[in-house]
């Protein structure tokens, strides 16, 4: 919706963006604000800041635009609609944030330029498409089987053409410092995305770690599954400066630590992120996937390190981004 909502804020006719009512609940105001500063009328719900979006576009002008939070999201709306504009739009970023828009952009022949001061793009009519488009496999789902891998004993798995793009993988850095072994093979670059296949290996002891900062948002949507490792990790594993989890699908700290808790892990929540003593033994629960994709795969992750029966209701979430994650983890387990 947010990356929609950019293109549409191009358009001079009025577009009407809905969606599920979990997507109602996603914020929309930091795409909204940069949008209506470059000419576009857009309308929501509850003080303008919920979907349903009415957006009437066209006629825009370029910006310089400075995030107050990294978010790939945000960025690719504005450059989205910046292809639109009569003038070129630059966007300045606290840290960097996933890159996959601008690597497209430029693979279509879009004049687009990153420094460390922040992304420049130049409207353009002259849009050239690439005579192939390869798209790796997605890493942030390919995390889910990293994490299994490590904690169930004796595992070893080969995951193969996964992007690796280095602004999405702050979570193999993550697990190097805990200690793990997850090594890259047969390195290349496809469609201007780097990719490799992972070759994972059982952890022999993982050590608590400290994630902040600029690694945050290069592993936002792997926390949940970060958590799950946490558990198993000797010392206290803190998670700061990830605010931004509070408004995923779930409040994801809150639920984490909810869902965690009643499998005996030793997580405690904080405003901005969590803290996770290990490590534990994990034992079977009833738990709940709060209709949050990511959650209910760890916490299916959880379940098989954990004593005893595993049951998480509200499972067909997992359908919003892996519909046959299921089959999967049964077939390599």
């Amino acid at each position: 919706m947010r990356l929609l909502a950019g293109i549409c804020a191009g358009q001079n006719f009025l577009s009407i963006l809905d969606g599920t009512p979990a997507l109602k609940r996603r914020p929309m105001a930091r795409v909204i604000e940069p949008l209506r500063a470059m000419g576009a009328t857009i309308l929501a719900r509850d003080d303008w800041r919920l979907p349903p979006l009415a957006i009437r576009g066209g006629d825009l002008r370029g910006i310089d635009y400075t995030m107050n939070v990294a978010s790939a999201q945000v960025k690719s709306a504005i450059l989205l609609a910046g292809l639109f504009d009569d003038t070129p739009t630059t966007v300045h970023e606290p840290s960097p944030s996933r890159d996959h828009t601008e690597r497209m952009m430029k693979a279509f022949g879009v004049e687009i330029w990153s420094s460390e001061f922040g992304i420049r793009l130049d409207p353009t009519s002259n849009l050239q498409s690439p005579t192939s488009i390869i798209i790796p496999s997605d890493f942030s789902s390919a995390t889910f089987f990293i994490v299994a891998a490590l904690l169930v004993p004796n595992s070893e798995i080969c995951i193969t053409n996964v992007g690796v793009n280095p602004t999405r993988t702050g979570l193999l850095d993550a697990l190097a410092q805990m200690g793990a072994r997850v090594t890259m093979e047969n390195e290349r670059e496809e469609s201007g995305e780097p990719v490799a296949d992972l070759i994972v290996r059982a952890a022999g002891e993982l050590r608590a770690t400290e994630i902040s900062g600029e690694t945050v948002p290069r592993m936002i949507d792997e926390f949940p599954i970060f958590a799950v490792a946490a558990t198993q990790a000797h010392g206290e594993t803190c998670v700061r400066d990830a605010q931004e989890l509070r408004v995923k699908e779930s409040d994801r700290i809150a639920a984490l630590a909810a869902e965690l808790c009643q499998m005996g892990a030793q997580i405690e929540e904080r405003a901005d992120g969590f803290i996770v003593a290990g490590p534990t033994v994990l034992r079977g629960a009833r738990v709940s996937a709060h209709n949050d994709h990511r959650l209910a795969m760890s916490l299916a992750v959880a379940g098989l390190i954990a004593r005893g029966e595993t049951i998480i209701e509200g499972w067909e979430c997992v359908a919003d981004s892996f519909p046959n994650f299921e089959e999967m983890l049964r077939f390599i387990s």
